[in-house]
């Protein structure tokens, strides 16, 4: 495993960074066989893991604690908070009311008294950012995080961050964690830029698409009854699913399997520090780990480019953000009188 820096913290991550969602009631119930498999990874030389407060409700933090008695000194450890952890509106986003509340409970759960990477799990447009890196600065002047990042923030809004950190003597984001994958690649245009100028190392969430690019989702009724049992609109996207069916024949011609090119391809960008993998089976990891020596020519990137242009994203993920601008349509469209007043 090469080792990579986390941005300009000084950090050494590697390439791969086991996602701890499906650990727990959400994927896998069996917290000794998540907990094997953590240490599956950790033994083939991942030494960064991924896991969030709101996964099944603290017990993927739980499960990644006892996972991790004897060897924490040897991990990165990063978790997040934002999402609703209860039904008290309080006990969600980005204030530092809940910040230093749910720090002190993921701590807790996770059997140490640091984390080396806190993140904020989503924007919170309600929430001036200046109050939550306050927060966050002091949790770290008490020794309680190492660094701090964000998950899913809009460009202007990391680099709103920058320089209201810069302004005000304050910790700034030291990394971002978006979605990209070869059907997502959106963050090219502006995200990954951005990262790369202010120095931000990147772990990159979803670098499978939602399980499209396993192979195992091809046009027909197997991704209906998929999306069907789990809800999943992005499993039926005929865009995202004729881009798949471009993409298999070009793994076979590399001679891989279609999770070995994406997982290469997420982390062939410059920009991206790790990508996560999220397996809920000892199947799933063996074959993600298999792949991690691959590497992608030039060839293969410019069909790949051409099969799905750089910058771009076919469909959306269901798991992605979308600002108020996107969920709120009073605020794409002018009242009736002052469209008619115009």
């Amino acid at each position: 495993m090469k080792y990579r820096t986390l941005g300009r913290t000084g950090i050494k991550v590697s390439p791969y960074c086991l996602g701890a969602m499906m650990f727990g009631a959400l994927g896998n119930p069996d917290h000794d066989d998540s907990i094997r498999i953590i240490h599956k990874a950790l033994d083939a030389g991942v030494n960064f893991i991924d896991t969030a407060d709101v996964y099944s409700r603290g017990e993927s933090e739980e499960i990644v604690g006892k996972a991790l008695k004897g060897r924490r000194d040897n991990v990165v450890l990063a978790t997040k908070a934002h999402l609703p952890m209860g039904d008290d509106p309080n006990q969600q986003g980005n204030s530092r009311r809940w910040l230093v509340r749910s720090l002190d409970d993921s701590l807790r759960r996770l059997g140490t008294d640091y984390v080396d990477l806190f993140q904020l799990h989503r924007p919170a447009p309600d929430t001036d950012v200046e109050e939550s890196l306050a927060a966050l600065t002091d949790l770290m002047r008490a020794g309680k995080i190492r660094a701090i990042g964000a998950s899913s923030f809009p460009a202007s809004d990391m680099v709103e961050a920058q320089w209201v950190a810069e302004r005000r003597g304050l910790r700034p984001f030291r990394t971002e964690q978006p979605p990209y994958s070869i059907l997502t690649r959106g963050i090219e245009r502006e995200v990954l830029p951005v990262c790369e100028r202010y120095g931000m190392g990147t772990l990159v969430w979803s670098p499978l698409a939602g399980g499209l690019l396993t192979g195992r989702y091809r046009k027909g009724e197997q991704a209906e009854t998929h999306r069907a049992r789990y809800g999943f609109k992005h499993l039926t996207d005929e865009r995202r699913l004729d881009a798949v069916e471009q993409l298999i024949p070009l793994a076979e011609e590399a001679g891989m399997p279609l999770t070995h090119l994406a997982m290469a391809f997420a982390i062939a960008h410059p920009g991206v520090t790790s990508a996560i993998i999220g397996p809920r089976t000892m199947e799933h990891l063996d074959n993600l780990l298999a792949g991690a020596g691959t590497t992608l020519s030039e060839e293969i990137l410019d069909r790949i480019d051409a099969i799905v242009p750089p910058g771009t994203d076919i469909g959306t993920l269901d798991m992605a953000y979308d600002p108020p601008a996107i969920q709120r349509t009073a605020l794409r469209r002018r009242p009736v009188g002052e469209r008619a007043a115009a």
